[in-house]
């Protein structure tokens, strides 16, 4: 029988169990959610040697500080991240991607986040969570996932399941890219704007707001006018789709998004962009570039062939 188990100490300003998400229940008004940064998700993982697309704990800002009780077991922490562990009363810093073994009165400290968004913590083993809809990841705003759809609180217990055997020590020289030119795809509404409104989507920056959150990116910048109708009647959304609301700031539809809106269709974010797109911090700027959709595939193709090829590499 396995009694090993974390503690929360500190749950964290927005930690949350995530996987790859839900597919197929957009119909029903579910979006697909799962971790904002799919690779650092994936690699995070494979450095613990679980399957890739396991629970993990996300957290956005601050991170969680958990302590442990149980056998010995591997962890890993992803993304641009301030860690500790303490061991004895001793504090070491730890690395991003690479994986340590912790032991029984052991504990992590996610201080924060460092000029991103989003961290993630994988343990080596079976989390005791629950599924919806083959998945665990908890969209807080829906209230649906694992943890009754909310986020993890102070003094929490993580229960595991199962822990893995192989606790061999992985690591991988990974460095998360900065990015500013986003790529896009003209949306279905694109026409609906100015000529003005037009050149300002593709050749002005616009400042990511503080507004922002596993639902929305919400962007502050040059106007957007619409010449021809501000709101159309609901059509579905995906995640990655650009809104344009009546007061000419666009918003971008990220993994938490709902399934269907009235706004305006400006473009569309390339899905090779995404993951980097989720981790821009408030305050910083962003610009537009637009791509054809067989290009955007292309990338997208060779995207997945890098995630392949780093993953070989743990």
């Amino acid at each position: 029988m396995i009694n090993s188990y974390f503690e929360l100490i500190r749950s964290g300003i927005n930690t949350t169990y995530q996987d790859k998400g839900r597919e197929n229940l957009y119909h029903i008004g579910i979006p697909y959610s799962g971790a904002m940064d799919n690779r650092n998700f994936l690699i995070a993982n494979k450095l613990v040697n679980n399957n890739l697309y396991a629970p993990v704990l996300e957290f956005a800002y601050q991170g969680p500080h958990l302590k442990y009780k149980g056998d010995k077991i591997s962890i890993a922490v992803t993304g641009d991240v301030i860690f500790k562990i303490i061991k004895n009363g001793v504090e070491n810093i730890g690395n991003c991607y690479e994986s340590y073994q912790i032991e029984s009165g052991d504990e992590i400290d996610i201080i924060s986040t460092n000029k991103t968004i989003y961290g993630y913590l994988a343990i080596g083993g079976e989390i005791d969570i629950k599924f919806q809809w083959e998945s665990c990841s908890i969209n807080t705003k829906a209230k649906i996932g694992s943890n009754d759809g909310k986020k993890l609180e102070n003094k929490q217990i993580i229960k595991l399941l199962k822990l893995n055997s192989n606790k061999d020590k992985k690591k991988i020289n990974y460095i998360n890219s900065k990015v500013e030119n986003i790529r896009v795809i003209k949306g279905t509404n694109f026409n609906y704007f100015s000529e003005e409104g037009k050149q300002n989507f593709f050749e002005k920056k616009f400042i990511v707001s503080k507004l922002s959150d596993r639902m929305g990116m919400r962007l502050q910048g040059n106007k957007i006018d619409n010449i021809v109708k501000t709101n159309i009647k609901s059509e579905g959304l995906i995640r990655g789709v650009i809104q344009v609301p009546p007061d000419g700031n666009p918003i971008i539809m990220l993994s938490d998004h709902g399934t269907i809106g009235g706004y305006p269709k400006i473009g569309v974010v390339a899905s090779v962009d995404y993951d980097r797109l989720v981790q821009i911090s408030p305050g910083s700027k962003i610009k537009f570039t637009e791509i054809q959709l067989t290009d955007a595939e292309t990338l997208f193709k060779l995207y997945e062939m890098d995630t392949d090829n780093l993953l070989s590499q743990i």
